[in-house]
Formats: C-alpha cells, sequence, structure tokens
C-alpha cells in the first residue's frame, strides 16, 4: 500500500492558489456530496492484469496515483545517504468535467525530494505542487515519464533503466536504477484491497531492488554514488474511512536478496485494520501475500519531533513466523519527518533504516525505509 487511494480532494483547497489555479476555484474542490456520489474515476476492481511497461505510465482514469523512489546511496569513501523522489498525481472530479479548455484544472502533481546524510545526522525536504500547464508538469500515458518542474522520471531508451533526477534548493540527484527482478504485485487478483468495499482499493507493484548509479549534489560537492533503490507505483480511486488514523509502512532489502513490503493500518481505537497486508519477495523473484495474520509490527521506542510535536514510534520489530523472519530496524537518523506545505500541511515521517536479525536461525541484515502517517496535522485522505 504506499499511500492509501483516498480523499485527496478536500486537502487541496488549501494547496491550489499555490499551483497557480484562481482563488474561485477553491469551493469547487470541497468533498462531493450524497448526491454527487458517481465518481467520473474508475475503481481498482479484480481482476487486474499488469501489463510492462506499459503500466509504468500515466492511469489518469483512476484519481490517486503515485510513483516512489526510495533508496540507499554511498560514495566510494563510504560516506551514506537515503534519499527520497516521489511524484504524485491527484485528479479534481468536478473540475474534469467543468471545462474543455486546455487550461481546466483537471489534476494536479506534487513532487517530495529529501535526503538523509546518514554520517551528518541530517535531513532535508523539498516539495512543490503545479497543474499541468505550459508543460511545467504531466506524466505521459503511452509511456514512463512524469516531470514536475526540474525534476522527473521515466525509462531510458533500452525500456529498463529507470533515470531519476531531482532538483532541491540543498541537493540534486541524478541516478539510473535497474530493476535486477520483475515487478512484485501486491496483493490478490492484480488488487490490493485496503478497507472492506468494492473499490477501497488500488493496484499497486514494486520494483524491489533496482542497482543503481549516479551523481548527488549536496553541500557544494559532487559526489558519485552507487547503491540499491525501491520503487512503488500505485493508483486508485478509493478512500479510508473516518474510523482509520493512518498507516505505517516497511520496505525492506536483505543482503539475501530478498525484500519485504508490509503495511498496517491504524484504526482511531487502536486497532488495526484486518485488510492490513504485506509482501515477502524471494531472491527468484516470487512473491508470497501476507495477509494481517502473517505478520506483527512492533514498536520498540519513541521519537517527539521538535517541529510538530508528533509522538512517533522510532525503531521497530518485524516477525513473520511462518518464514522465522525476525528482524529489528533502526532509523539511520531520528528526525525525518517531513512538513509537506505543498500539500496543504499533510506531516509524516518517511526515513532510512538499518536491519538486523535472523531468519531460520540465522543472523540477516540489510536496509530499509519505513513511512508513518497520521501522527499529526491532516491525513493525506
Amino acid at each position: 500500500m504506499r499511500r492509501a487511494a483516498s480523499g485527496w480532494v478536500s486537502l487541496l483547497c488549501a494547496c491550489v492558489a499555490g499551483a497557480g489555479v484562481a482563488a474561485p476555484l477553491a469551493p469547487a474542490l470541497a468533498p462531493a456530496t450524497a448526491g454527487e456520489a458517481a465518481s467520473p474515476f474508475t475503481l481498482a476492481v479484480p481482476p487486474y492484469t499488469f501489463k510492462f511497461p506499459r503500466d509504468h505510465a500515466s492511469h489518469p482514469g483512476y484519481q490517486t496515483e503515485w510513483w516512489y523512489y526510495t533508496g540507499h546511496l554511498r560514495t566510494s569513501s563510504g560516506r551514506a545517504f537515503g534519499y527520497e523522489l516521489t511524484f504524485f498525481r491527484v485528479g479534481l472530479p468536478r473540475l474534469r468535467a467543468a471545462s474543455a479548455s486546455a487550461w481546466a484544472v483537471r489534476d494536479l502533481f506534487f513532487v517530495h525530494a529529501a535526503l538523509t546524510d546518514e554520517a551528518g545526522g541530517k535531513f532535508v525536504f523539498h516539495d512543490a505542487v503545479l497543474r499541468p500547464a505550459l508543460g511545467l508538469a504531466g506524466a505521459d500515458t503511452s509511456r514512463y515519464r512524469v516531470w514536475l518542474d526540474a525534476s522527473s522520471a521515466q525509462l531510458s531508451g533500452d525500456g529498463v533503466t529507470h533515470l531519476l533526477h531531482a532538483v532541491a534548493p540543498e541537493f540534486a540527484l541524478d541516478l539510473a536504477a535497474k530493476p535486477l527482478k520483475p515487478p512484485a504485485i501486491h496483493g490478490q487478483g492484480g488488487v490490493s484491497q485496503k478497507t472492506a468495499g468494492v473499490g477501497n482499493a488500488s493496484h499497486y507493484y514494486s520494483l524491489t531492488r533496482m542497482a543503481t548509479s549516479g551523481s548527488l549534489r549536496v553541500g557544494g560537492d559532487s559526489l558519485s554514488v552507487t547503491g540499491t533503490s525501491w520503487m512503488d507505483h500505485e493508483y486508485g480511486s478509493g478512500s479510508l474511512t473516518a474510523q482509520h488514523a493512518g498507516w505505517d509502512w516497511f520496505s525492506v532489502q536483505l543482503d539475501d536478496g530478498r525484500e519485504l513490503m508490509l503495511y498496517a493500518l491504524r484504526m482511531k481505537d487502536g486497532s488495526i485494520e484486518p485488510l492490513s497486508a504485506g509482501s515477502l519477495i524471494e531472491r527468484d523473484g516470487r512473491v508470497t501475500h501476507l495477509q494481517r495474520a502473517n505478520f506483527a509490527i512492533t514498536a520498540k521506542g519513541r521519537w517527539k519531533s521538535a517541529t510538530t510535536g508528533a509522538d512517533y514510534p522510532s525503531g521497530w520489530h518485524l516477525s513473520v513466523p511462518a518464514q522465522a523472519l525476525e528482524l529489528d530496524l533502526a532509523p539511520t537518523v531520528r528526525d525525518q519527518e517531513l512538513v509537506a506545505r505543498a500539500m496543504g500541511g499533510v506531516v509524516y515521517w518517511e526515513g532510512s533504516c538499518r536491519v538486523r536479525g535472523t531468519s531460520h536461525g540465522a543472523a540477516v541484515s540489510g536496509m530499509g525505509y519505513t513511512e508513518l502517517t497520521g501522527y499529526t496535522g491532516r491525513a493525506p485522505y
């Protein structure tokens, strides 16, 4: 589940002006009434068969879509960094039907770029929003290319390698990431069901191990880097409910060649959504679907943000008993909190982690990323 496909529209009143949209349009962005329940968007329902490389590209028939890269980079001298580069596309239902003008705002595009300097203990973040006018932002539907201003992600001419370009005030990335495994399809029947109800789901896959190389500009230095990346692509038109508080999401890349993805949707009463799920990806790319009963997530500590006052879990134990897999995750930097002002104040923690543990009693290690939402501020659904 990387990001639950959901009611983003209610957040956009706060950020439309920043995207260059005239203020009189803002009232049209209010949540739809019961009489407007018929949506112009496609629901994610089974069966669904992914087709690649086509499905790397954009799916504007769905309301919400994102392309999400995280990874771990290292210089030849051993300096280590984590990075995030994410592009979001959010469809605005009533505005799509309101005008046939090329200037009509039918979608908004967001970019998030973050860098974790592990040795320096520093985390920096940049976000922006634009409408797809004058070619400043957009996503191709026939081939994979998504961009916002100077940042972009696309397939290279070989049709396999992902080319990533991020430009932020404090850093810039130019990376080539080549998948070492086929896409891992999450859920069942091509659908990752988030909550009960038809369409409360997404089409969700990951490229869980991508050999990565390129350059990083930070602090006046231009550094050659190599490492490993993870890419999520998810699209849907469903929503969570008022009883959901947020989610905790984990990706793990083990040194033994396997990967693990888990997410827990937290309810406001303290329980976990029964449809929370995950995937274990074997060395050869085979995917084992994990239901809620197949894993456990336990927080080992807490960290309180001095910026927002949010109290987050910090450090986790992940257990997959049927696989005799027991993992401990520790953040490389405690403060990896993002305040996405371009999204109207959405706050979340997304950070690189070190992984240690055992598999069938033998020691394993690796790296991971963790995302925590709904601990303060406006939830992104």
